[in-house]
Order: C-alpha cells, then structure tokens, then sequence
C-alpha cells in the first residue's frame, strides 16, 4: 500500500497541480506536462533491477524500510513542490529509490509455509487493490483544501494546496517503516527451502492452468539459468507484461487528465472529488472481482483465453469514450463509472503477469511453462 498510494493519489489533482506551477502557458497545453508522474516510473524502470539484486545479496529486510523511508521523505517535499523542476525532481527520486515492490513480494513467497505461498502472494495483490481505492479518495476530496474548505485552511497556507493528502500517505508510510523493525530475516532460508518450494511451484502450475508441469519442464528449459537476458521464455513473458502495462498506466493518467479538462476542450469538466470518486469506486471493483469472481473464470477459461477476451473488450471500451463525453448528468456519471469498472477489470486481466508476478519474481518458472501459448496468444 505504500507504494500504491503515491501513485494513485496523484491522479485526480494533477491536473490542477500543473496548472498552479504555472508553467504551462496556455490551459489547454497543461496536458504536454503531465509527465510529472511519468517520472515516478521512469524512475523505477531505471533502478528496479538493481534494488531486486541488493535484495538477493544482503537480503529483503533492509530494502523494504528504505523504501518506505524515501516515500516518508520525498513524498512529503513533492507536496511542498514551489515549480515544476522541484515536483519533477522529487516524483523522480522518489521511484528511483523506491524499490521495495518485488523484494515485497519475494519477501511474502519465502516467510509462509508452502501451503500457505499462495496466501501470502494474495496479500500483496490485495493491498495494492486496497491503495486504489484509498489513493484516489485521499486525493480526490482533500487536494484544494483551501478551496473546499476555506474556513478551515487559507490559500497561502502551508496546507493549502495539495499537501494534505501526501502528509496523510507519509505519516501512513512512517508508521510503516516503524512497524518494518520486527520483520524477521528471510535470506538464510533459500537454501534449505529450494527444492520443497520448486515442487510446490509445480504443484500450484498444474492445480492452476491444468497442465502437466513437469512433462512442460522436459520440453523446454531455459537457456541459461544465470544469464536472464538469454532466458527467451522469461524475457517473453516481461515483453508482454510491459505492453500492457504502458496501455495501462497511460490510459489511467490520461484519463485524469481528460476528466478534468475544460467542456470546450474535450473533457468533462469534472472536480478533483468525481475523478477520486471514480477511481476509488474502480479500484473497490478490482478487489472484489479478483477476490470473488476471477478464481472461478480463471479455471474454467484459462489464462490465455482470458487475455484474449480482455484484449478484444478493451478496444470496444475505449472506443466508445468520444461518445461518453457526449452525456451529461446522471447518465455521464452512471455509464463513465461502468466503463471505468470494466476497463479496470480487464486491464487486470489482459496483463496475465499481474496476477502470477509475484511468483514469477520468486520462481520463473510458474510463469516460464506457459509462455509459448501465451506468445501464440498475442502474436
């Protein structure tokens, strides 16, 4: 959740936010400077891959509170943001050293018994549900507290802008890395663990997608266990995981920005309480369609066909948005926040990796002897 709360929280005051640092010059170019959150990620993409390496080598505990530590600090002096450069700088640094997401769930896979893998991997799925629906909410009604409540909070206070939900999600993350001091270790029980959990890996494939896991083993292997990049069945499924993941996150911020904008320029002229509304509402739909319906779906089609479908539905979703601005009213209200529902839904699903990351990230191999059908699928 606290990784998920900086991100999501963003959203429905961005807009606002860019037009307040003045830098855009016109109203309608304020969407050209929406890469504010853009650098969250880019960020993350940059150093990702050598926090999960620092997590391997000197272990899972340390990663995860310095983690929470930068979203105490940077998230905090992102809120405080006087220009553009500062906002860009601080979001910036603030995905850079924040790379807790797949030791977190490394972390999950090795503390729970075998049996219990699977619950601890949901857990993480769960929060990060959680922080969508929280995330949107805290920055939907409590940015522009001067505005909404001018008797509370003045227009040159140091609450008066957008700081209020960010002071929220640092006090939230302080907490957190307080609670991090009595995390017990988890490196020391690779070694001992390794084969029990390789079976239950292959235990959990075959109860999952209905294939024979070892007989999927002997066809395929991957071509070198210490070179990932030369791992084509890895390197597949990561492909895959980030097309989708780019449709995913531009769609989610250029909604935003969309729903806020101006009717003469296209947009629905929505406040910073209807984006949050929105999203928290999507986000609660997310975590009661994975936590209710998916297992049922997912056995009876199937990882791949999943995909398909989802893929096929979100191109008709997403083209009847030019005819959603049309509406007005209760109708806007009631037919954006069905489209909205099932977009989430669907992007959940048409990034078959979301669901079976964490497990990759421990044990590739759940995800690695399924990927030619899943290639064949998409290509």
């Amino acid at each position: 959740m606290c990784l998920a709360l900086p991100i999501s929280s963003l959203f429905p005051f961005l807009y606002f936010m860019i037009r307040d640092l003045n830098i855009a010059k016109r109203e309608e170019d304020i969407g050209y400077y929406a890469y504010v959150g853009s650098a969250f990620m880019f960020g993350r993409a940059l150093t990702s891959v050598a926090w999960g390496v620092v997590a391997d080598r000197y272990d899972r505990k340390p990663v995860i509170p310095m983690g929470t530590i930068t979203v105490v600090i940077f998230n905090t002096l992102f809120g405080l943001s006087v220009n553009f450069w500062m906002a860009i700088s601080t979001r910036f640094l603030l995905g850079s050293l924040n790379g807790f997401l797949g030791p977190i769930k490394a972390y999950a896979a090795e503390i729970f018994r075998e049996e219990h893998q699977a619950i601890g991997l949901s857990t993480v799925s769960t929060a990060w549900a959680i922080g969508l629906i929280i995330g949107p909410a805290l920055g939907g009604f409590l940015a522009e507290p001067a505005v909404k409540y001018p008797n509370t909070f003045s227009e040159g206070s140091l609450f008066g802008s957008i700081s209020i939900p960010l002071a929220f999600i640092s006090i939230y993350a302080m907490i957190v890395t307080i609670a991090c001091c009595w995390l017990p270790e988890s490196l020391h029980t690779h070694s001992e663990n390794n084969k029990p959990t390789e079976d239950s890996y292959d235990a959990l494939e075959s109860a999952t997608w209905g294939s024979n896991a070892k007989e999927k083993e002997q066809e395929s292997e991957p071509t070198s266990s210490g070179n990932l990049i030369k791992n084509w069945p890895l390197m597949s499924s990561i492909v895959v995981y980030c097309v989708f993941s780019l449709h995913d996150m531009a769609y989610t911020e250029i909604f935003s920005l969309w729903a806020v904008s101006p009717r003469i320029f296209g947009g629905l002229s929505f406040s910073t309480d209807d984006v949050g509304v929105v999203l928290a509402i999507s986000g609660l739909s997310l975590l009661v369609f994975q936590l209710t319906l998916y297992p049922f779906v997912g056995r009876f089609l199937g990882p791949v066909m999943i995909c398909q479908i989802a893929g096929v539905l979100s191109i008709i979703v997403l083209a009847s948005y030019p005819f959603i601005a049309t509406l007005s009213g209760f109708t806007l209200s009631l037919v954006l926040n069905c489209a909205y529902v099932i977009k989430n839904v669907l992007s959940f699903r048409t990034s078959p990796p979301n669901s079976n990351i964490s497990c990759s990230f421990c044990k590739t191999k759940l995800w690695t002897n399924t990927r030619e059908e899943l290639l064949m699928a998409f290509l």
